[in-house]
C-alpha cells in the first residue's frame, strides 16, 4: 500500500475562523467558485500492493510518503484521519488494524500497525477534539481509545441495553393524536395509538452496517447497529465516559444511514416505508422529533435501486447533505420546512471541518476531486422602481416558488405561484424584461431556472393571475457542466440606473463590504442596492441605509438608532430578502425562517422627497399619513415651493379630514433641520442652528391656508381648523367663521361647533364665545363641554335680560377683562360705580383717560390715584400728583419720603408752615441725607434753612467737596472761627483715605500671589485641585471624605462642576435635576470662598475686581484732597497721599494684567443662583494725575 499526502482538505482541516451562516428558505445555495480540482488514478486492489497515486490537476504530483504490503482478500478502509499538529495520519480498515503513518518520522517508523482487533472492525469514529477512538467490533463490543491508543473503556452491546429507555410518545404529528370528530373519539382511546412500530428491519437496502456520530462537543456519541436478538435497528446513546444514557424507540424500517447534528439537539436517521422514504429525527433521549419526506429521484423507477448512503450535516447545523449512489442531495430548513436546495450527480462528498458551505465531492469515475464552496443567495428581482414589484423565487427541488411581495406576503414555505419542472433545479435567475423585450408597460419578469437537462425560461405578468408561462428550454448540458451556476462567486446584485456595474459593491465571507475595494463596514451580513441607497445588514442586529451618489463619498451611519433614521434596530439573525423603494418597504427573514415587512424611515423620507419634487401632494401626505411621518415635512422641504403651490396641494388632497390632519399637525419645528436631518445627502442637508425653530412659520401657512380656501365651498372646517391651529390660536377668529356661517345656513352650525370643541379646549371655547357677547354661541360650546346646565343656563338667562352695555359690562367682568368692562360702565354714566371699580381692580390710568376732558371727575379719579400711589410707597409720583391736585402738606410728606428735600421743603412754604415747622421739617431732611451719605445735601439743607455755617462747611468736608466749604467760609465772614473746622476736615478725610490706601496695598500683596499660585497648581494637578486638595491635604479636616458624592458628581464633569459651564450629553440632565437646597448650598460656599476650597480663585478674582473699582471711585475724591492738603500748607501729608494713591494704582494695573488679560473664551463670571455665565466687562484701572507742585520739588 502507498499512502500520499495531499487531499483537498484533508479530515482534520483548519485555517479561518468558523463563520455562522444561516440557511433560509428564500435564499438560493449555490457554488460560488471552484478553487481545486484533484485527479486520481485507477485503485488497484491486488494480490500484494494497493496503489494509490493523487494528483493535482494542474500535473503536479504528491511526494509519496510510505509503501507497505496488503494481506490478500477483500477490506474497507472504515476511517481515515490526519493530524495537522503531529504530522500523522491514522487508518482504520475493516480486518481490524489500526495503522499510523508519520509524514517526516525522527526515531520511529513511518509506518507502524499500532494494534489489531481479531474479530474485525465494524465502525470506528475519532471525537471532534481528536482525544477519543470509539471503536465498534464485529463481535458486538465497544472500545474507547485514547489519542495514544491505550485502552479507555470496553463495552458490549447486548439486548439487556433495549430496557434502558422506557420511552412515553406523545406523537409528533402522527395520526392518534390529531383530532378526528367526536364520533371518531368516542370510539377509541385517544392515548392508545393505532400502530406500534415492532422495529422490524427494513425489506430492501439494508447493508447491515453499523454507523458511528459524535456529537459536536464531543459529550456524546450514537451508535446505529442492528440488534440480532430483536431482529431490529437500535440507536445507542452513550456518554464520553462510556455510560449508556439511552437507546431509541422501535422504528420500522430504519436503516444504517446516521449523522448527529453539530448544534447538539437531533440525530438524523433514515427510514425506509413502502410508499416514500423519510428523514428521520431523534432526540439525544431516543424520541422521535420530526421528519420530512424525500423527493422522487428523477430516471429512477423504484426507490430500492438508489439506495441512501449516508447523511452527513455541515459544521453550522445550517445543511444536510444525503448521498445516494450516484447523487447528493443538499437541504436546508426555513420555517419548519425542508427544501431540496442542490442535487449534486456525483456519488459522495465531504464538508469541511472549519467553513460552513465547503466540501469536497469525489466524481462518479472516481478519478477527480473537487473542492466546492457554495453561499446562500436571494434570487430576486431589481429594486429600481417603478417594477420594483419584490419578485422573489426560491428553489424547493422540482418545484420554484415564486412571489412578487409588492402585491402579496405570503409566509414560506407557501408561494403566491409555483413551477412545477421535471427535474430538480440547481439554481434560478430573476430579471425585468427590457422595454425592447415587452410589448407593454406592464411589468413582465423572465425567470430563468437551471437544472441538470439544461435550462428553462418562464415569463411572470405581475398584473395577471396566472402562473408563470414557459416560453423557452434549451439542450441538455455535458458532463463538463455538471453542477452549473448562474453566479460567480461574488454575490449577486443589481445597481440601478446603471446595472453594468456589478462590482462595485462587494460583499466577502468575513463579513466586509466593499465599495471599488475600499471597506466601507464590517460584519455586514447582507445588503442590496437601490437606485438611492446601499442597504445592508449588521452582525449587531442593524439595518443600515447609505446615501448614495454623495460626492463626499459613501457615508455609513453610526450604530445610534435611537438618533439616526438611517440606522434601525432589527430581530437578531434578520437578513434582506428584497426592498420595493416604490412602496418604501424591505422584505426581511427572520432566522427562523418567517418572513417580516417593515417601513424603514430612510426610504420612506426618499420616497416622500420625491414625490415633493414631482408636486404629488397627495403620494406624499398618504406616505406620511400611514407611517407615520412628522407632517411637517411636507412644507421644511422646499418651503418656497409649497407656499406656492397651495392650491395644487389642496386640489390635490381634497378630503376635508386630511386638510385638517395636515393643519392639526403644524408646529414651529423644522424637521428638515432637526429630525429628519440625517436622512438627506451630506450635500443636500440644509444648515441646521440650535433650535431648528423656525418663527412665524405656522402662522404663514394657516394664513396661506385662509387666503386659499377663503373662495372655496364646503371648506369651513378647514378654515376653522386654520385659524385655531395658528400660534397662539385665534379662537375668536375660529368663532367669528361660525357665525358667519350661521348666517348663510344653519345645518352645519352644530358640525362645525363640534370639530371646533375637538381642536381646542372648550372651556376656552366658553370663554372666548362669551366674550363676543353672543350668547346662542355660547350655549352652543357649553352643550359640548362637561359644565353643568344646571350652572351656565341660569348665568346666560340672567345675561340675556340685561341691556346690551349691562350685559357686556357683566361678561368681560367675568372673564376678568377688566380694562374692557371699565369702558362699558363709563358707557352707562355710572360714575360712583365706576369709582368704585377702579379702586378694586386698580384701573386708575384708563379712569383718568376716560375723563381727560372732564375737569370735575377728573381731578376725583386723581384724588383716588395719589392715594393709591401713596399706599403703594411711590412716593415720588404720589408727590407729582398732590402737587397737581394742589394738596400742599400731602406733596410735602410724599416729596420728603421720596427723599427729594429741596420739592419738600418748597411746597412746605407754599402751605405755608411757620418758621419752627419749617426748620423741624429741614432738620429731619438733614438726618435723612446723613443716614444716605448724602453729606452734599445734608450741608446744602444746615447753610440754606437751618443757618449753621460750621455744620455747612463739615459736611461739605465730608463729600470732599472743600473748594465749596471754603467759599462758605469766606461768605460767612468767619474765617478765622470756621479754618479749624475746614482743618480738621482735612485731616480726617485724610487718614480715611490713607487707611483705605493701606487695606488696598495690603488686599493687593495678599491676594494676587495666592491668585497665581492656585493656578499654578490647577495647571499642575487640575484632578486634585478641583477634588479640593490644593493645600496637599494639610487644611482639609480628616472627617471630610473627598470620595465622589451625588452632589460633587452631578452637573457636568469634574472640571464643570465649578465652574458651572454647561456640558453636552446626558450629564446636563443631572444639572437640572439638582435640588434647590444643594444650589442654595453651593451659592453659599461660593460666598464665603473659604481657603483651600475650590471656590477660592472664583472669590478672591472677584474681590480684585471691586477693589479696583473702589480705587477707580476715589480717584477724583484723593486729588482734590491732595490740592485742599498742598493750599494748607500740609506738604508732607499730601505728598504722602499722592505717593499712597500712586503705588496703589500701579499695583492695580499689575494685578489687572497677570490676573484679568485673559482670552475672551475664558473670561466670563459666574452670577446668579443657577450659575448664569456672563461675559466679563474689561476692566480699566484710572489714572490717577499727580500735582505738578508736589512733582516740581514743592
Amino acid at each position: 500500500m502507498a499512502f500520499f499526502f495531499g487531499l483537498p482538505f484533508g479530515i482534520a482541516g483548519g485555517g479561518q475562523s468558523k463563520e455562522e451562516s444561516k440557511a433560509l428558505d428564500g435564499r438560493q445555495l449555490y457554488n460560488k467558485f471552484t478553487t481545486e480540482e484533484y485527479k486520481a488514478g485507477d485503485v488497484h486492489i491486488g494480490d500484494i500492493v494497493i496503489d494509490v497515486i493523487w494528483e493535482r490537476w494542474l500535473d503536479e504530483e504528491f511526494q509519496q510518503i510510505a509503501s507497505w504490503d496488503a494481506p490478500r482478500g477483500d477490506y474497507e478502509i472504515l476511517d481515515l484521519r490526519y493530524f495537522g499538529d503531529a504530522g500523522t495520519a491514522c487508518i482504520v480498515v475493516d480486518v481490524g488494524d489500526i495503522i499510523i503513518v508519520r509524514e517526516n518520522p525522527v526515531i520511529e517508523e513511518k509506518i507502524e500497525i499500532v494494534g489489531s482487533i481479531d474479530v474485525g472492525i465494524s465502525a470506528a469514529a475519532w471525537s471532534p477534539d481528536e482525544e477519543i477512538l470509539l471503536i465498534a467490533t464485529k463481535a458486538n463490543t465497544l472500545v474507547y481509545l485514547t489519542k495514544d491508543f491505550e485502552d479507555l473503556i470496553s463495552l458490549e452491546l447486548t439486548d439487556r441495553d433495549l430496557e434502558v429507555s422506557d420511552h412515553v410518545s406523545v406523537g409528533w404529528g402522527r395520526k392518534e393524536t390529531q383530532f378526528k370528530g367526536k364520533k371518531a373519539r368516542a370510539l377509541r382511546d385517544p392515548t392508545v395509538p393505532e400502530t406500534v412500530d415492532d422495529g422490524r428491519l427494513a425489506e430492501s437496502n439494508e447493508f447491515y452496517e453499523t454507523t458511528i456520530s459524535w456529537r459536536g462537543d464531543g459529550a456524546y456519541v450514537a451508535i446505529n447497529s442492528i440488534e440480532a436478538s430483536a431482529q431490529r435497528r437500535v440507536i445507542r446513546i452513550y456518554s464520553r465516559e462510556g455510560t449508556l444514557d439511552s437507546v431509541s424507540e422501535p422504528i420500522n424500517g430504519l436503516i444504517g444511514p446516521l449523522s448527529w447534528r453539530p448544534a447538539g439537539n437531533l440525530l438524523a436517521g433514515v427510514q425506509l416505508l413502502e410508499d416514500k422514504h423519510l428523514v428521520i429525527f431523534f432526540e439525544r433521549n431516543g424520541l422521535r422529533h420530526g421528519q420530512f419526506p424525500l423527493r422522487p429521484l428523477g430516471g429512477v423507477t423504484h426507490r430500492s435501486e438508489l439506495p441512501i448512503r449516508a447523511l452527513q450535516w455541515n459544521v453550522d447545523s445550517t445543511v444536510l447533505a444525503i448521498s445516494y449512489d450516484d447523487r447528493v442531495h443538499l437541504w436546508t430548513m426555513g420555517n419548519y420546512h425542508w427544501y431540496l436546495k442542490q442535487e449534486l450527480l456525483e456519488p459522495s462528498l465531504k464538508w469541511h471541518p472549519e467553513k460552513p458551505l465547503t466540501f469536497a465531492l469525489i466524481s462518479r469515475s472516481r478519478d477527480t476531486i473537487r473542492r466546492l464552496q457554495y453561499t446562500l443567495d436571494v434570487r430576486s428581482a431589481p429594486v429600481s422602481p417603478p417594477f420594483d414589484y419584490g419578485v422573489v423565487a426560491v428553489i424547493d427541488g422540482r418545484t420554484i416558488k415564486v412571489t412578487p411581495f409588492r402585491l402579496v406576503n405570503i409566509p414560506p414555505p407557501m408561494a403566491l405561484y409555483e413551477i412545477n419542472m421535471a427535474s430538480n433545479a440547481n439554481d434560478v435567475l430573476v430579471t425585468m424584461l427590457s422595454p425592447q423585450q415587452e410589448q407593454s408597460n406592464r411589468p413582465l419578469f423572465q425567470i430563468q431556472v437551471l437544472h441538470p437537462e439544461g435550462t428553462s425560461t418562464y415569463v411572470l405578468d405581475c398584473n395577471g393571475s396566472e402562473t408563470p408561462t414557459q416560453v423557452e428550454k434549451t439542450g441538455t448540458l455535458n458532463h463538463h457542466q455538471r453542477d452549473p451556476t448562474f453566479s460567480e462567486w461574488l454575490l449577486s446584485f443589481d445597481l440601478s440606473p446603471a446595472p453594468a456595474r456589478p462590482k462595485e459593491f462587494t460583499l466577502e465571507e468575513n463579513g466586509s463590504l466593499l465599495f471599488k475595494g475600499r471597506l466601507l463596514a464590517r460584519g455586514c451580513t447582507s445588503y442590496l442596492v437601490s437606485p438611492s441607497h446601499l442597504i445592508f445588514t449588521t452582525s449587531q442586529h442593524l439595518l443600515k441605509f447609505v446615501h448614495l451618489g454623495d460626492p463626499k463619498g459613501l457615508e455609513v451611519p453610526p450604530d445610534t438608532p435611537e438618533s439616526d433614521e438611517r440606522c434601525r434596530s432589527i430581530e437578531r439573525g434578520a437578513r434582506l430578502v428584497t426592498a420595493m423603494p416604490s412602496i418604501f418597504a424591505v422584505v426581511l427573514q427572520m432566522p427562523r425562517g418567517n418572513l417580516e415587512t417593515i417601513y424603514p424611515r430612510a426610504l420612506v423620507l426618499a420616497g416622500i422627497r420625491q414625490s415633493l419634487a414631482e408636486q404629488k401632494y397627495k403620494k406624499a401626505f398618504l406616505a406620511c399619513r400611514n407611517q407615520r411621518v412628522d407632517m411637517n415635512i411636507l412644507h421644511d422641504h422646499q418651503p418656497e415651493q409649497f407656499i406656492t403651490d397651495v392650491d395644487t396641494f389642496i386640489d390635490q388632497i381634497r378630503k376635508t379630514e386630511h386638510i385638517d390632519l395636515f393643519l392639526s399637525s403644524l408646529k414651529e419645528e423644522d424637521v428638515s433641520r432637526t429630525m429628519y436631518r440625517e436622512t438627506l445627502r451630506a450635500d443636500e442637508r440644509p444648515d441646521t442652528d440650535t433650535t431648528g425653530v423656525r418663527a412665524g412659520k405656522v402662522n404663514r401657512i394657516c394664513n396661506t391656508f385662509l387666503g386659499a380656501l377663503s373662495g372655496r365651498k364646503g371648506n369651513v372646517k378647514n378654515m376653522i381648523t386654520a385659524q385655531v391651529c395658528k400660534n397662539p390660536p385665534d379662537l375668536d377668529a375660529g368663532l367669528m367663521e361660525i357665525i358667519q356661517l350661521r348666517e348663510k345656513s344653519i345645518d352645519q352650525i352644530d358640525e362645525t361647533i363640534e370639530h371646533i370643541c375637538f381642536l381646542a379646549d372648550v372651556n376656552r371655547l366658553y370663554d372666548n364665545a362669551l366674550g363676543l357677547y353672543d350668547l346662542q354661541l355660547t350655549l352652543l360650546v357649553a352643550q359640548q363641554s362637561q359644565k353643568d346646565p344646571r350652572e351656565y343656563l341660569p348665568f346666560l338667562q340672567n345675561l340675556q335680560r340685561m341691556d346690551s352695555l349691562r350685559r357686556r359690562f357683566s361678561i368681560d367682568d367675568y372673564l376678568g377683562r377688566f380694562k374692557k368692562a371699565i369702558r362699558h360702565l363709563c358707557d352707562l354714566n355710572s360714575f360712583e360705580e365706576l369709582k368704585s371699580y377702579t379702586i378694586k381692580h386698580s384701573l386708575y390710568a384708563e379712569a383718568l383717560s376716560f375723563y381727560r376732558y372732564d375737569e370735575e371727575k377728573f381731578t376725583s379719579v386723581m384724588q383716588l390715584y395719589a392715594e393709591h400711589l401713596k399706599d403703594t410707597s411711590r412716593f415720588k409720583e404720589a408727590a407729582t400728583s398732590f402737587h397737581y391736585l394742589n394738596d400742599m402738606p400731602q406733596a410735602s410728606e410724599c416729596y420728603r419720603l421720596a427723599n427729594q428735600w429741596q420739592e419738600s421743603l418748597s411746597t412746605a412754604s407754599l402751605i405755608p408752615l411757620s418758621s419752627d415747622q419749617i426748620r423741624s421739617l429741614a432738620t429731619t431732611s438733614a438726618q435723612s441725607a446723613m443716614e444716605t451719605k448724602d453729606f452734599r445735601a445734608a450741608a446744602m439743607i444746615f447753610l440754606d434753612y437751618l443757618d449753621d455755617v460750621p455744620s455747612a462747611v463739615k459736611y461739605f468736608c465730608k463729600a470732599y467737596l472743600f473748594t465749596e466749604a471754603f467759599r462758605t467760609i469766606t461768605l460767612s465772614l468767619q474765617i478765622d472761627s470756621l479754618t479749624s473746622i475746614f482743618d480738621t476736615g482735612l485731616t480726617e478725610n485724610m487718614a480715611s483715605i490713607t487707611e483705605l490706601l493701606a487695606d488696598c496695598k495690603a488686599q493687593l500683596t495678599a491676594q494676587v500671589p495666592r491668585i497665581q499660585e492656585l493656578r499654578q497648581k490647577k495647571q499642575e494637578d487640575p484632578v486634585a485641585f478641583f477634588e479640593g486638595d490644593v493645600n496637599e491635604g494639610k487644611d482639609i479636616p480628616d472627617d471630610v471624605s473627598l470620595a465622589a458624592t451625588d452632589t460633587s458628581t452631578m452637573g457636568g464633569s469634574l472640571f464643570t462642576r465649578y465652574t458651572n459651564r454647561t456640558g453636552t450629553g446626558t450629564a446636563d440632565t443631572g444639572t437640572s435635576r439638582r435640588s434647590s437646597k444643594n444650589r442654595r448650598r453651593e451659592e453659599r460656599k461660593r460666598a464665603r470662598g473659604k481657603k483651600g476650597s475650590v471656590y477660592e480663585e472664583e472669590y478672591l478674582v472677584n474681590s480684585m475686581t471691586r477693589l479696583v473699582e473702589r480705587v477707580n471711585s476715589v480717584g477724583e475724591e484723593v486729588g482734590r484732597l491732595v490740592e485742599w492738603l498742598f493750599r494748607s500748607k500740609m506738604v508732607e501729608r499730601a505728598r504722602a497721599v499722592e505717593a499712597g494713591m500712586s503705588e496703589v494704582v500701579e499695583l492695580c494695573k499689575r494685578a489687572v494684567k497677570d490676573i484679568f488679560e485673559v482670552d475672551e473664551e475664558k473670561a466670563v463670571v459666574v452670577n446668579g443662583e443657577g450659575g448664569v455665565q456672563e461675559k466679563r466687562e474689561e476692566l480699566v484701572v484710572k489714572e490717577f494725575g499727580p500735582l505738578s507742585l508736589l512733582s516740581q520739588g514743592c
